[in-house]
């Protein structure tokens, strides 16, 4: 039996379930999915502004799903949040959901489009894509959805996300969608078969590298970037930044 932590670092409990789901859906038969709501943060993330906010209690629940057993975690936000310090934490490996997602869709197309939620949140996947290589065959549209409105079936997120993708085919001569938010994961069956054309979710692709490198015997190296911190962690709160 293998045990992935699948960690939603925002503290909405209902995406946490729909990330649950896309991740069950993939996973094989020896494989335990344990969701995990974060227990501080902020309720969505959007931007750099909340990964900062959203990092104190992901690292929190990546420690302790170690602790209780995880073979490997993933972290359910497309910016990658707090992606290098959980993997500077723990042995265990931590794959994010974005790098997991464009190494998938390599795999099968040669361009592809990232449709993700707010425009704020399009420059740091942008920059996220330079990181992993995938700048020359990537491009990132915003089709401007909070995130928390994907949740609301009378918000209209649903269709500009539809609309968006339109555009990317049309313009980008995209081979594939990326979904670029964990939240968007139930909808990539639906979306596919739509627009037909590959469409990408990350949840689903890390649960499966996720798999892949437990299988491998492969955990994350202690050496260089990566080597276990040696000061202790910071024992406040960030109470006194939040915002005014």
């Amino acid at each position: 039996m293998i045990r992935i932590a699948v960690i939603n670092p925002n503290t909405t409990a209902s995406m946490t379930a729909t990330i649950a789901g896309a991740a069950q859906m993939v996973a094989a038969a020896g494989t335990e999915i344990v969701p995990i709501t974060s227990s501080m943060g902020p309720a969505s993330i959007e931007g750099y502004y909340d990964e900062a906010f959203a990092l104190p209690g992901l690292l929190k629940e990546i420690g302790q799903a170690e602790r209780n057993g995880a073979a490997a975690a993933l972290i359910a936000c497309f910016d990658d949040t707090g992606l290098d310090a959980a993997r500077a934490m723990v042995r265990m490996p931590v794959i994010g959901i974005c790098e997991a997602a464009m190494a998938t869709a390599a795999f099968i197309a040669k361009r592809f489009t990232v449709v993700t939620t707010m425009e704020r949140s399009r420059v740091p996947i942008e920059e996220l894509a330079q990181r992993y290589g995938m700048a020359g065959r990537a491009r990132i549209r915003a089709a401007n959805i909070p995130v928390l409105s994907l949740e609301d079936p009378n918000s209209g997120a649903r269709e500009r996300l539809r609309n968006e993708i339109a555009r990317a085919i049309a313009e980008d001569n995209a081979e594939a969608i990326v979904l670029g938010c964990a939240g968007m994961a139930d909808l990539t069956h639906t979306l596919s078969a739509e627009f037909d054309l590959p469409v990408i979710d990350g949840v689903g692709a890390a649960v499966k590298q996720a798999e892949a490198l437990v299988a491998l015997r492969l955990s994350t190296s202690k050496r260089g970037a990566y080597a276990t911190p040696t000061a202790k962690p910071y024992a406040g709160t960030l109470a006194e930044f939040a915002p005014a």
